[in-house]
């Protein structure tokens, strides 16, 4: 399923350099999905990107919301700084669930000299901020010649810039497959089936990508017209740190769920239930992904572990979700 097939979705992505668009004469055109640009760095947010964004979702094109992760992020620190101007860009279109894919990191400049420890850190950093905030577990956008930096991120969905073949490039840090393909910037590259790179609405050159599957797949895989997952609970599951049983752990939508003290007790650091609100805060940062089980609050562990640097593994046999601290052996 790697190459160019009759039937699957077509897309484009767009910022401000497409300029006023038709959205649509883009639709007419068979363009059923877009990426829009929302943001870069730390401050930027495209001035496009809310007026695309409603434009779009209004004729029925699929829509979702990328962040240009710049040079200018060498910390961790300055991931969590970039993961929040892309949320805030993306809360100010009508949050999350205004947008039918996930958000996108598009990370595919190290002019900083990064080396790839540090450079994947970042990357980890920003989507697990990204997956705490908004509950939707991002896409990682990047090219062939960048994709060797990242390690370990693999569990995510590739979206892979690749004008000149269609397979996902050797050495491809464990993805094997791509699930969105960039195959033209719209003056190289390939062409639409039609046979042309111009897109109907838009004046000059556009990003044309491909969904590895159909628009029903699409829409079914990441689209908002299903229901919400249906709470189960794993029994017996225990949520461990250093193999000391801290507390219980649950699943929600196949997402586990740990007690908030606990993984605060986990991380070593503070944490708050605000109860008349039903907000959870972590360290001073406010929760997102939040489930009241028995009164106890139930926090993601996943991302938010990880947007602290550390670790987690799931033991299906035993039924434990192990954290890792940075530096742990």
């Amino acid at each position: 399923m790697q190459a160019r097939k009759k039937g699957n979705a077509q897309g484009i992505d767009v910022s401000h350099y497409q300029g006023k668009i038709d959205w649509k004469a883009v639709k007419a055109s068979g363009i059923s999905f877009a990426f829009i640009k929302a943001s870069q760095g730390k401050l930027y947010r495209d001035k496009t990107f809310i007026g695309n964004a409603q434009a779009a979702r209004a004729v029925g094109v699929l829509v979702g919301a990328y962040h240009y992760l710049d040079d200018s992020a060498k910390t961790p620190e300055d991931a969590r700084k970039e993961a929040a101007n892309f949320v805030s860009a993306i809360n100010s279109a009508g949050g999350i669930a205004a947008f039918d894919l996930p958000p996108v990191m598009d990370y595919e400049s190290n002019k900083s000299g990064l080396s790839k420890a540090a450079l994947t850190a970042v990357a980890r950093t920003f989507l697990a901020e990204v997956e705490r905030l908004t509950g939707v577990r991002p896409i990682v956008y990047t090219y062939p010649s960048f994709i060797g930096n990242f390690s370990g991120l693999s569990d995510y969905p590739l979206w892979i810039a690749r004008y000149s073949a269609t397979q996902v490039p050797a050495g491809a840090s464990g993805w094997s497959r791509w699930d969105f393909w960039q195959y033209s910037d719209g003056s190289a590259g390939g062409t639409l089936l039609s046979g042309t790179r111009k897109v109907a609405g838009i004046a000059g050159p556009v990003d044309l990508n491909e969904y590895n599957g159909t628009v029903d797949e699409l829409r079914a895989r990441f689209g908002k017209g299903t229901a919400a997952p249906k709470k189960e609970s794993v029994k017996d599951a225990v949520f461990q740190v250093g193999g000391k049983t801290l507390g219980k752990a649950l699943l929600f939508g196949s997402k586990t769920h740990v007690p908030l003290w606990a993984l605060a007790m986990g991380l070593g650091v503070s944490c708050n239930w605000d109860n008349s609100n039903k907000v959870a805060y972590l360290d001073g940062r406010k929760l997102q992904s939040v489930q009241l089980v028995e009164g106890a609050a139930y926090v993601q562990l996943r991302p938010i572990a990880e947007s602290y640097g550390a670790e987690v593994s799931w033991d299906a046999k035993n039924k434990i979700a192990a954290l890792k601290l940075k530096g742990d052996k």
